[in-house]
């Protein structure tokens, strides 16, 4: 597995977020969504000695339970932001509730993992034959002047993607921050 890090500016998201209500962190989820499903590297996941390709993608979450833990949500990946925003709302609620993770088995997951209370430099995980999926993490963002600043880190399988496509992968995405529109 392979890290990448970088700062976002992520000032147009949270004007976004408070002008329309919107959750910040499904905005980030969708923007992933719509970078990741630019690349056709994220499309592919190395399986032992395979490499699977998917058709479709989705961005997994991490909700916290009424019972105090946490499950996982995957999010069929759409380009109607609404379409997104409804599903995201609609799944994480029933999670939350219902203390079950919902899975989809037949898209690509890429995962993402954010800790809003605490403010982290870069996250890395440790590599497990089980999660090979690409993963895009992040804290709490800061504030600097006029911009809204988050740390992002970007982990995936070097047999799946090679750094410039990464790379590439976290350029579309500030274009993809920077652009949204509603």
């Amino acid at each position: 597995m392979v890290t990448l890090t970088k700062t976002f500016d992520i000032s147009h998201l949270v004007r976004i977020s408070k002008k329309k209500n919107l959750k910040l962190n499904m905005l980030m989820c969708y923007c992933i969504g719509q970078a990741a499903s630019a690349i056709r590297e994220f499309y592919l996941l190395p399986q032992k000695d395979k490499m699977l390709q998917y058709d479709t993608l989705a961005v997994n979450v991490i909700v916290p339970n009424r019972q105090g833990g946490i499950n996982s949500c995957d999010i069929h990946v759409t380009e109607d932001l609404q379409q997104f925003n409804h599903d995201y709302l609609e799944l994480t609620k029933s999670v939350a509730e219902n203390c079950e993770s919902s899975f989809r088995e037949d898209d690509m997951v890429i995962g993402t993992s954010t800790m809003p209370a605490t403010e982290l430099n870069c996250i890395v995980n440790q590599y497990t034959e089980l999660f090979s999926n690409p993963m895009v993490m992040w804290g709490k963002y800061r504030k600097h002047l006029w911009k809204t600043m988050v740390p992002v880190s970007f982990q995936f399988h070097h047999v799946q993607m090679d750094g410039m496509d990464a790379a590439r992968f976290l350029e579309k995405l500030q274009e993809t921050i920077n652009t949204l529109t509603i």
